[in-house]
């Protein structure tokens, strides 16, 4: 299955945020954490990357040195391997559940398992054609420093800034690119994770809400879905017995947020694949 075809399906298949609602979400696991960061800066880079404007590339290339930073603290290839294999595992179980659509899932199976079959057969590292890139690592390297990337710190970059947006445009797609099965991995992960849903209409009592976790059917994410109209947001935490959820009035974004004392209805969706 072609890359823009898999986009296209996961998209029909799975929302992050109903129509009407503002969906905030809760990473229960260290590996789930680290796919929505992912999958946060690759909205990113997408959204910047075909750009005319520098700020455009500048923000681009910000984007992909956190991408890097994020990769540098895990074996996220080893982590996807394992997490896609045990999708797959979970999804040929459903093979014999008379509720499921087995046309929808024979295609999510072909879509894991061949995306399975590509990380294996990758050797090299993702990002590895940005690490042997002379101006990227320039750029990342002051990174660190408030402005390094200003003008006179970095004359390479500011002369390839002003080059035509076309040239510009072709270099990121070209970083970004090397980027693509990961980013492809991320998505289906987090697809199928959101896709497991268990849902259910809750009040918060006095903009407060607790519920103990299954140890039998360990949760993967916690996702709140409010009214697009609702004047507050919620504040999730979690530990591995239970999770907490208080619902915030920002009145100033000057000062800070405090509780709700009135009855919050909203959805309650647990991730439990």
């Amino acid at each position: 299955m072609k890359h823009q075809e898999q986009q296209d399906l996961f998209q029909s298949m799975f929302s992050t945020s109903p129509q009407g609602w503002v969906c905030y979400e809760q990473p229960l696991s260290e590996r789930v954490r680290t796919l929505l960061r992912l999958e946060y800066l690759f909205k990113r880079v997408y959204w910047t990357q075909n750009g005319n404007l520098t700020w455009d590339s500048r923000t681009t290339i910000e984007s992909l040195i956190d991408i890097t930073s994020v990769l540098s603290r895990s074996d996220i290839k080893k982590d996807l391997i394992k997490e896609l294999g045990r999708h797959a595992l979970t999804l040929e179980s459903l093979a014999q559940n008379p509720n499921v659509d087995p046309q929808r899932l024979a295609r999510v199976l072909d879509s894991v398992n061949e995306l399975l079959m590509r990380l294996k057969k990758f050797d090299a590292s993702f990002g590895y054609l940005l690490r042997q890139h002379e101006l990227f690592n320039a750029v990342r390297q002051r990174s660190s420093i408030p402005a390094g990337s200003c003008d006179f710190d970095l004359p390479a970059y500011h002369y390839w800034l002003q080059r035509p947006s076309a040239h510009r445009i072709q270099d990121l797609q070209d970083w970004v690119g090397s980027f693509s099965l990961l980013s492809e991995s991320v998505n289906l992960c987090l697809a199928l994770v959101r896709d497991s849903d268990v849902s259910s209409d809750e009040a918060a009592t006095g903009g407060f809400f607790q519920r103990n976790l299954e140890s039998t059917t360990p949760c993967q994410m916690i996702r709140v879905l409010l009214d697009a109209e609702a004047s507050c947001f919620p504040e999730i935490s979690a530990g591995r017995h239970r999770f907490t959820v208080r619902f915030m009035a920002l009145q100033d974004v000057g000062e800070r947020a405090s509780q709700i004392k009135t009855d919050i209805p909203f959805r309650l969706v647990c991730c439990v694949i």
